[in-house]
Parts: C-alpha cells; structure tokens; sequence
C-alpha cells in the first residue's frame, strides 16, 4: 500500500514539475514585440482542452534585473512554460506581476511566479474578492485535470483602486485603473513611457469580436478615449495578435458602431426584441467569435443605451 502512495506521489509531482511527461504542451514561443517586450499571444477562440485554456495573451517586459509579467495565463503549467520559454532570452527572476481585470483567463498561472520567485502580484480589488483558493473557475472546468495541476488561486499582494505609479528596476509602469464599468467593473491598463509599450487588457481586442457580458459599451468607448492619449509605439491587447499601434482600431471601431447604431434605433422605436436584426455589424461578420458574441452584445446594450442619458 505504501508503495501505490509514494508512487501516486511522484507520478503528480511529475505531471506537475514537468510541463510536457503528463501535462499539457502549450508549445509556447514568444513573440518579440520591442527590445524589452516578448508575448505570448493566445488563440481567438474560447478556452478548451484542445488548447489548454490558452486564448489570452501574456506579456514579460525585461527590465535591468527581473520580468516583469503582465497576464499570466490560464494555469500553473502555462506560466511554467512561458517562463521556461523566457529563460532561452534572459534567464531573470520575475519581481511583479500585474493582472489586468478579473477573468481567469488571464491570471492563474500567479501561482507559479509567487511560488518560483516570490513575486509581488497586482491587481483589481474584484479580483481580490471574487476568488478565494479551492474555487472552480470557468478554466478548471474546461481543462483537463493534468493541465491545471498545480494550479491555485493565491491572493493579491496590492490591490489598485486610483491610478498608481510603480519603479520596477529602473522602468516606470503606470497603472491607470478605470473608476467605471468597461470590459468589467474593475479594469487596468498599464503604460510604460520609457518603452512606448501600452498594455490594454480586454479593453482591447484585435482579429476577434469582444464579449461584453460584464461589461459596458458607454464604458468601452470612454476607456479607449482614454488610451488614446497615451504615446505608444506598440499597443497589446488581451487578446489578438496585432500588437502595432493600430492595435486598438478595430475594438474602437466596434463600441463605437455599437452606440451609434443602437442609438439610433432607439430613437426611430425599434423594440428590444428585435434589436438584433436591425443592428447587425457587418463589417465584423468574418472576426473571430462574431457568431458566438455578437448578437448578445447588440441586445445587451440595447438595455444600457435606452436609459442612458
């Protein structure tokens, strides 16, 4: 008996301590963005066993002395690798690592980094709140259980509720973080002068249509004003693989078509339940997720519009 323990022992230390034997092989490859900026962008598709949960993207900037990570990914094996992946560039410890907003997609591979290295994790208070360690979040429930090995939810060392800037190793990260609804309640975006290098979040979406379940479109269109007055070379947002600085035209294009042609329609007393035919996007019929989110979104924001001032 004592020998199926210590067996079943080792088999999960392995599926945990190797990211290909039992696990998930995200076969990941970093894409250089700018000298100090390498992502790892994720597919324009919903999370799956096929993929891992991979479908939002997470980016390392390389500072004098450590990473700093900005989205961690869908799980443990994730952030293992990317930073496996990394080390082949420049083999630095990660000091902080920032999430942009609460979907789980985008900061479960945190415990990877608090337990390699200790790293100081930022994010949203909704974040803080919404998850507490043993929850089975959205990914858990699509992955299988040898890609989330290891996987847990730890909590935030700093939570950001104003605008707040940090030095890590010499560079300056500002945080701005949205006291209104947009992409959700609580979101961040995160600017690095000193690179020109602006990280969006979900408030940006490229090659693929958003979903704004959460969210708000008055807020959307409000929060990419806001980026806009940001000097940026290169733009990534949480989920596309356009990371130039055109990277945000196309979620602007879309919130903004959203509120003018609800609007509209509002006014010529087109009922909610047909919203969806008269408002339809066309010019977004061949993104990514058009027929998963597109509809709901139009409805969505029928309700939103109707009231708003």
């Amino acid at each position: 008996m004592q020998h199926h323990i210590d067996m079943k022992r080792v088999l999960v230390g392995l599926i945990i301590g190797s990211s290909t034997l039992f696990g998930f092989d995200y076969k990941l490859e970093p894409v250089k963005v700018s000298d100090s900026v390498w992502c790892f962008l994720g597919k324009l598709e919903p999370p799956s066993k096929a993929n891992g949960g991979f479908m939002s993207n997470s980016c390392y900037v390389k500072n004098k002395q450590s990473y700093l990570v900005i989205d961690t990914g869908p799980t443990y094996q994730f952030a293992k690798q990317s930073y496996e992946s990394m080390s082949k560039i420049a083999k630095l410890p990660v000091k902080v690592v920032i999430n942009t907003h609460s979907h789980d997609d985008h900061w479960q591979g945190n415990s990877y980094f608090k337990e390699q290295f200790d790293s100081k994790l930022i994010g949203t208070l909704l974040q803080q709140n919404s998850f507490k360690a043993g929850d089975t979040t959205r990914v858990k429930r699509v992955v299988s259980p040898e890609t989330y090995a290891g996987t847990k939810i730890v909590p935030l060392d700093k939570t950001i509720t104003k605008d707040i800037n940090i030095t890590v190793d010499g560079t300056v990260v500002e945080i701005t973080a949205l006291g209104f609804k947009a992409h959700t309640p609580s979101d961040l975006f995160i600017y690095l002068p000193q690179f020109k290098a602006l990280f969006a979040g979900d408030l940006v979406m490229n090659g693929r249509i958003s979903s704004n379940r959460d969210g708000s479109v008055l807020g959307q269109v409000k929060a990419h004003n806001l980026i806009a007055t940001k000097d940026y070379t290169n733009l990534i947002a949480g989920h596309g693989f356009d990371t130039s600085s055109k990277a945000m035209d196309e979620s602007k294009l879309y919130f903004s078509l959203i509120k003018q042609r609800v609007s509209k329609a509002i006014e010529d007393e087109i009922e909610a339940d047909d919203i969806t035919k008269k408002v339809t996007l066309p010019e977004f019929k061949d993104k990514a997720m058009y027929n998963e989110l597109n509809r709901r979104n139009i409805f969505d924001s029928y309700a939103e519009l109707e009231f708003a001032e």
